[in-house]
């Protein structure tokens, strides 16, 4: 994944994603316990609905994920990327 250039806290569109990924055209949320709630299910469906329209591809992984597994939230982000 070294060949990617990631951006922590970026805007696009009226959001600011958690990274980003922009020749990549990938952008990783990581959310919270709060994201579990139906209300916030809800809005990230909707921020990842224009978040796509803008052209990205839009992952989410829990923050207990990167604690926990790293390595595999690592494993699932570079096989997501273009291979080209």
């Amino acid at each position: 994944m070294a060949r990617w250039k990631f951006r922590r806290q970026h805007p696009i569109d009226r959001y600011v994603v958690d990274f980003v990924t922009l020749d990549g055209k990938l952008i990783v949320e990581v959310d919270g316990v709060t994201h579990a709630e139906p209300s916030e299910v809800a809005k990230d469906k909707a921020r990842s609905e224009v978040l796509e329209t803008c052209g990205f591809l839009v992952v989410r992984v829990s923050n207990t994920d990167v604690y926990d597994n790293l390595e595999g939230v690592l494993e699932m982000i570079e096989s997501t990327l273009p291979s080209d």
